[in-house]
């Protein structure tokens, strides 16, 4: 690199990192201008323009240093980030494998190969390449972190402690590279919560942009719904209806959506139920916030958190006065640019506003939103289920990264204790299952086949099954959420213990509002006797089942109209706090 070149390079590094990203580009372009053939500037382009969002920008930037140097191990991982990005999977793949090609120790790029590798299903090589990247670097808590959750999504349990112990170490000790996602998932604390989110924040630079000001005397107020799940998805087949219900004389309703299209009918249902919908994949950061300030949104509602796919990126930029979280992510952001987090007085109690960096709202009766016109396909057989035609079934169709050997314990000393019944779950992905089976095997000679694994359906076939479920036994520390109120509203009782933190809580906020308070327990001990008790009375969870076999939608939980007035009502509270 020419020295005219190196210096405006230097330039434009110190520029990115006081935080001034257009000057940092210009500085940047300048110095290729000096010196077309170098391809550490193409490549540091890349990183910025990646970081920004400008994900086919960095891609040409990445090939151009790739052009200049194809041994060049650092563009081929970067490049193939960008491919990751964009959905790009296999391309993704091929990308890192180069880059090892060239540097077989390369620890950041096997950590990046699991991660595209467990998005395309091939688990197994995931996590044989994430095994490598923490041999590799033993420090590397990203790769850590990493593993642990896709261990736990395959019911390996065999290493589960350590690492657990190691990433809660990791936050106390101050590290940014926990996934906050990742860590819900483990027995932490909400300080450790916080803590997690806040640091993972800063190490991404995630501060807050200047708040635009609130128009006065607005005639109706601007909402903004921002997902990446527009589509087939949990969060969507919740909220749905809400949409449709806002009350159209005070709230117009945008959506702005950064997800792939998946072409299905929950798309086009979902789009055409805003006033306004806009599509963000393909912009930057910078012009996806711009495109929200510009359609005027005055309270802009996050739906994703630090959720598969989420872009907090765009909400830092403060494209809205008011910036809320909600329904996605159950738990603190840790982010400045957060003003406000929708929760109730169950799942988070008053007493724990220190643990959230958001002010929270309390809605009156629970957080969640559901969605009343879930059709239910007729109820099937038993046998048509994979079930016997006789026996107890215990339930439970939660991720499998839920699951914990404490939980299975418990439940297989149910199965023990309840001659025939079965144990019916979710096959997630074939190793947690076979996993699970081993498990269960190890546990009780002839447990594994106690086990019964239900495949994924649509939703209307999958929520008419729960009438052939006898008891949905709940997860901890991350609870049953969206499958709670799909079991409830499919006419299961749901059983729950609840813990510390936003994500124990939730199905105990369900059963509250919809008229189950007894089904909520405070101990594993407790869960665990009371699910015998139900197993062995028939005519108590007879009489439970009668409770929801009425008139859901009048129960707290499923009327959705009462839901969207309080929300509305819960907006209108945060624009008067913006009121001089």
């Amino acid at each position: 690199m020419s020295h005219v070149a190196g210096r405006l390079h230097q330039r434009a590094i110190a520029a990115w990192q006081r935080g001034e990203p257009e000057a940092a580009l210009e500085l940047l372009r300048r110095a290729i201008e000096a010196d077309p053939h170098s391809p550490v500037a193409a490549n540091d382009l890349g990183n910025m323009l990646a970081q920004l969002g400008r994900t086919a920008e960095a891609t040409a930037a990445y090939r151009r240093a790739i052009r200049f140097a194809p041994e060049y191990p650092e563009a081929h991982n970067n490049l193939a980030n960008a491919c990751q990005m964009a959905g790009e999977l296999e391309e993704a793949v091929a990308g890192y494998q180069a880059a090892l090609r060239l540097r077989p120790q390369y620890a950041e790029a096997h950590r990046n190969l699991g991660s595209a590798l467990w998005r395309l299903g091939r688990t197994q090589e995931a996590v044989a390449a994430l095994t490598a990247a923490a041999s590799l670097n033993p420090g590397y808590t990203e790769a850590i972190a990493l593993l642990a959750h896709q261990l736990r999504q395959l019911c390996d349990w065999s290493m589960a402690d350590d690492l657990t112990s190691r990433l809660i170490d990791a936050v106390e000790t101050g590290s940014g590279a926990v996934n906050p996602f990742v860590f819900l998932s483990l027995p932490a604390t909400p300080r450790q919560q916080r803590l997690c989110a806040e640091q993972w924040t800063r190490a991404r630079r995630l501060g807050a942009g200047a708040s635009p000001p609130l128009p006065p005397n607005r005639e109706r107020v601007t909402l903004g719904y921002l997902s990446a799940d527009f589509q087939e998805h949990a969060t969507a087949h919740l909220i749905a209806e809400l949409f449709v219900l806002h009350d159209r004389q005070r709230f117009r309703v945008n959506g702005y959506s950064y997800g792939t299209d998946d072409g299905r009918a929950a798309r086009r249902r979902l789009r055409d139920s805003f006033d306004t919908f806009v599509d963000l994949e393909k912009l930057s950061h910078q012009d996806a916030a711009e495109r929200i300030r510009a359609d005027g949104v005055d309270i802009l509602v996050d739906l994703k958190g630090y959720t598969t796919g989420a872009r907090p990126e765009i909400l830092a930029l403060r494209p809205a006065p008011i910036q809320v979280s909600y329904l996605g992510f159950p738990g603190t952001m840790g982010m400045p640019a957060i003003d406000y987090i929708l929760v109730d007085e169950f799942v988070v109690p008053a007493g724990q506003q220190e643990q959230f960096s958001e002010k929270l709202v309390h809605l009156p009766h629970c957080y969640q939103v559901n969605d009343r016109r879930r059709p239910i396909a007729p109820a099937p057989t038993r046998a048509a289920c994979g079930l016997p035609e006789s026996g107890f079934v215990f339930c439970c169709f939660n991720a499998s990264y839920k699951i914990t050997p404490a939980i299975f314990d418990i439940w297989m000393r149910l199965l023990d204790k309840v001659p025939g019944s079965i144990l019916w779950l979710l096959d997630t992905n074939a190793a947690a299952s076979a996993n699970l089976r081993r498990e269960a095997e190890a546990r009780r000679k002839g447990g594994a086949d106690r086990l019964v694994f239900a495949p994924t359906l649509a939703n209307p076939e999958h929520l008419a099954r729960f009438a052939v479920a006898d008891l949905f036994l709940d997860t901890l520390p991350y609870n049953a959420h969206t499958l709670a109120s799909d079991s409830l509203w499919g006419g299961c009782p749901v059983l729950t213990c609840a813990g510390e933190t936003f994500a124990s809580r939730v199905a105990g906020s369900l059963l509250h509002a919809a008229g189950l308070p007894e089904l909520v327990t405070s101990t594993l001990a407790e869960y665990e006797s009371l699910a015998l008790r139900l197993a062995e009375s028939p005519e108590a969870l007879a009489a439970l089942r009668a409770r929801l076999a009425g008139d859901r939608r009048k129960l707290p939980l499923f009327d959705t109209p009462r839901f969207a007035r309080d929300l509305e009502a819960a907006f209108e509270w945060m624009l008067r706090q913006r009121q001089p």
